[in-house]
């Protein structure tokens, strides 16, 4: 038995919403209502699907089909119900609000949080034509990508217009095409049907005013994405004017230049911000202490760009690992340890890792949503580094037996680290937990 949707195998595509509600009148005759558009989906599929529903129904209703009403189900999202409600797994689909935001008070019920599809019901509501530039790109049902299996004929009706992309689509930009961030960023937005731009420092340099302004006149991206930066801890004790040169007075660059073309500005910050005084997970309203150079400029950089474009979405994440580079933490322990070789790693640096396309993923719903200031995003954990080794190679059936733990002081790091640098959120956990990300990275992996 194979229950396969239609539009991952039929070469035609799909008949489409008006022609399936133009069947419905005209066989019945009777009021209807559409339900249950933008389901469970990225978030600007779920745009793209509410908005050609609706815009078919509009079209039926002009003609003068008795189309009664579309239903943005579900308005405040629906936990587990890729699963019908048959297991408790936490799964949880944002819908026009997402109530995974907290309130800041403690005690308090969560605080709905708009999405973007609540400013698209108020434009339809009010008669007007919704404008996000992700729009202009179809559907994944309409894209090449729909299909999963061979295409084989269906055709039973007749079929839907094709729909092609505008020739001028504004892109996503994305700064830092050399590293690990910016090659996952492009790889997602290729997956999730956003056209996005991929920029080298030759390209931009973000350090350099008239090199950005050139950039944003010439592209008019709908936004921009800072995955560029100064990455390397103990270096920049050796070497902190480039370091803040980069990380913070370009990113303030940026930020200002783009508050000038009023684009939307996604940027990064990092764990490090923090002294580890702490034993409870660093929420986004914490007091920063860095206790080294790269930490500094990440608290810099927070200032200068929020102070130069107050509209800009700044995230403070946390030890990546993914499935696409060979030289994350995670990657580096599993190749070391299934070759037998000994692997020395943390046992008293307590963090919360970050799995890179569930980073991406969030922080490209929230740009789409309009969020801005300050958020956590890691999955959901508070792990050293050594137990993280541990966890990673139990899930791939690997010996740990060349596992070595040791204290920081013996790891020979020249960059002081805090003890402690797990990330909470007082705005929202929106990120899956550590456990289903390392089993989602071992299958990408394979």
């Amino acid at each position: 038995y194979a229950d396969v949707e239609a539009v991952r195998v039929c070469a035609e595509g799909l008949a489409g919403p008006r022609t399936l509600l133009k069947e419905t009148w005209e066989r019945y005759k009777l009021p209807f209502a559409v339900t249950e558009v933008h389901l469970s989906c990225t978030r600007e599929e779920q745009l793209r699907w509410l908005n050609e529903v609706w815009n078919a129904a509009q079209e039926l209703r002009d003609q003068g089909a008795d189309v009664r009403a579309v239903t943005v189900w579900a308005l405040l999202g629906s936990y587990d119900w890729n699963s019908l409600v048959t297991r408790s797994a936490g799964y949880y689909e944002p819908g026009v609000f997402d109530l995974r935001s907290r309130s800041v008070s403690s005690g308090e019920s969560p605080q709905p949080r708009q999405t973007a599809i609540a400013k698209m019901v108020r434009d339809l509501a009010t008669g007007h034509k919704p404008n996000h530039p992700l729009l202009d790109t179809p559907g994944w049902w309409h894209r090449e990508e729909r299909l999963l299996y061979p295409a084989v004929s269906c055709r039973i009706s007749p079929p839907s217009i094709p729909f092609s992309s505008p020739a001028s689509l504004r892109p996503l930009a994305i700064v830092g095409a050399t590293g690990t961030l910016g090659k996952a960023f492009a790889r997602l937005c290729e997956v999730r049907g956003i056209s996005y731009c991929l920029l080298r420092r030759q390209d931009m340099d973000i350090a350099n005013p008239a090199s950005v302004n050139k950039v944003l006149t010439e592209l008019q991206p709908w936004a921009v994405v800072n995955a560029a930066g100064y990455v390397r801890v103990d270096d920049a004790e050796r070497e902190p004017d480039v370091c803040l040169k980069v990380n913070a007075e370009g990113a303030a660059i940026l930020a200002a230049a783009c508050a000038q073309h009023n684009v939307g500005l996604l940027t990064f910050s990092s764990d490090l911000v923090f002294d580890g005084a702490e034993s409870n997970p660093y929420v986004e309203t914490d007091n920063v202490a860095p206790l080294n150079v790269y930490g500094c400029s990440k608290v810099l950089a927070e200032k200068l760009v929020l102070q130069a474009h107050p509209a800009s979405l700044m995230i403070r994440t946390s030890a990546f690992f993914g499935p696409w580079d060979d030289y994350n933490f995670v990657t580096i322990a599993l190749r070391q340890l299934a070759a037998g070789n000994t692997f020395v790693a943390a046992e008293d640096a307590i963090v919360s890792p970050t799995y890179v396309p569930d980073l991406v993923h969030t922080s490209l719903d929230l740009l789409i949503d309009g969020e801005k200031g300050l958020w956590h995003l890691a999955n959901k954990s508070a792990v050293a580094w050594s137990d993280l080794a541990r966890l990673a190679a139990k899930k791939a059936g690997v010996s740990v037996s060349s596992l070595i733990a040791r204290p920081t002081q013996e790891l020979g790091w020249i960059a002081p680290r805090p003890a402690y640098s797990v990330l909470g959120s007082n705005r929202g956990e929106l990120m899956p937990n550590l456990d289903s990300a390392i089993s989602r990275y071992l299958e990408e992996r394979n």
